[in-house]
């Protein structure tokens, strides 16, 4: 038997079904089903959200998480060199987050629990700069968002707890971190609201806003 999830993405405050390919082959997003994984293609190009194909029966389940040849036909090429796990309760939101310098594309996805994650493309000259696309990623979809490099990234928790995995193409550097406020509303993110505000550390919640920062280093990451 094999299990097929079905959920919401978020995009620019729209919702929009997010079915496999093969159960609703009329849909706007580009899609791309390639042999154990299938690539929906977001409002804002280079954000991608990835579906593997989960194996299960009554013993528990099998699936892919990554298969590099696959990844690099949908266009999600590069080396991932770090992988990293965080443990979060439910409202914290950590972001908006990235680096200058060994700038990071992130393949996210959750472990256990559920989470709201969001990519911002922060490319000058991108006609997309500034915008944001989203998507719910939790335990029981099994989805991954890719936020390539030049995006900023962040993500909310929204169940009790939720571990959260990414696999990233560059090394943590912290001389090059930066950040966007999440609540900028030049940007816009309308995040889930969970009855009370989010719980942001000291550093993220004294992030600047997107309008006067230079973001002339991720320029190298247009097309």
């Amino acid at each position: 038997m094999l299990f097929y999830y079905t959920g919401i993405i978020k995009q620019h405050g729209y919702l929009c079904p997010a079915l496999r390919l093969r159960e609703r082959p009329a849909r706007t997003e580009a899609v791309w089903a390639l042999g154990k994984f299938t690539f929906i293609e977001t409002s804002v190009p280079g954000i991608v959200i990835i579906e593997p194909t989960v194996f299960g029966d009554s013993r528990g389940y099998f699936m892919e998480t990554w298969q590099k040849e696959e990844f690099a036909a949908a266009g999600i090429t590069g080396e991932f060199v770090q992988d990293n796990q965080s443990l979060s309760t439910k409202g914290v939101l950590r972001g908006l987050h990235f680096q200058r310098q060994h700038t990071q594309g992130k393949l996210v996805r959750v472990i256990q629990g559920r989470v709201f994650d969001v990519g911002v493309d922060v490319r000058p000259g991108s006609p997309h700069f500034g915008a944001w696309a989203g998507a719910e990623l939790s335990d029981e979809n099994s989805r991954q968002l890719w936020v390539p490099p030049g995006f900023a990234h962040g993500f909310l928790v929204l169940s009790e707890t939720a571990a959260f995995v990414y696999k990233c193409t560059d090394v943590y550097d912290p001389g090059s971190e930066g950040g966007i406020r999440f609540d900028d509303p030049d940007i816009g993110i309308e995040w889930p609201d969970l009855g009370a505000p989010p719980k942001l550390s000291e550093k993220d919640a004294a992030l600047p806003s997107l309008k006067g920062q230079d973001f002339s280093d991720f320029e190298r990451w247009l097309p």
